[in-house]
């Protein structure tokens, strides 16, 4: 079986139970995060995918790091993806279920970037003028990330939409030195 596949495989897996369960879009929200959480942080991502690492030991991981902050069924559909041996894609597997869950809803996906962490207003604000930008009903994944120094960064499909301060102190650079 091809890797996609697999990865289609296991995201429509866990789209069908967080739905059968009528907790899909919480559990959306931290999947993603958690995924996001796993491709920033090195030791996290070393932890749950060191081959010598027991399933047990990998999950205990993730219940640490969760604790009671994450839906049970959020902790259950990961350990789930470990207990197969699919730590390593659980990336790849939480993206492609963001995607399914904007399609169902007739959205598209946006991943926005921020310093810090978005109010439910300010996430209404993007989603916006995002769908403004791009003519269609936009779903928003926000991850923070510190490299964002104001502003956010938004990924829309293969559209990027840069209103970060760093882009805008650069464009104002551009532009007086061609003054």
């Amino acid at each position: 079986m091809a890797r996609d596949d697999v990865i289609e495989g296991y995201a429509a897996a866990l789209f069908a139970v967080a739905k059968a369960e009528n907790a899909l879009p919480s559990v959306e929200d931290e999947l993603y995060v958690f995924a996001k959480t796993i491709e920033q942080n090195t030791p996290l991502r070393e932890a749950l995918t060191d081959a010598t690492v027991p399933a047990e030991n990998k999950k205990g991981v993730i219940i640490d790091v969760l604790g009671d902050r994450a839906n049970p069924l959020t902790v259950s559909l990961l350990g789930f993806v470990v207990d197969a041996g699919r730590a390593r894609e659980i990336p790849t597997i939480v993206q492609r279920l963001a995607e399914v869950a904007a399609q169902e809803r007739d959205h598209a996906l946006a991943e926005v970037r921020s310093a810090v962490p978005l109010n439910d207003d300010q996430r209404d604000r993007i989603a916006a003028a995002l769908s403004a930008a791009t003519g269609r009903a936009i779903d928003v994944k926000v991850v923070v990330d510190p490299s964002v120094v104001g502003g956010v960064v938004a990924r829309v499909g293969d559209e990027i939409f840069d209103g970060s301060l760093a882009t805008r102190l650069e464009d104002a650079k551009q532009r007086l030195g061609s003054v």
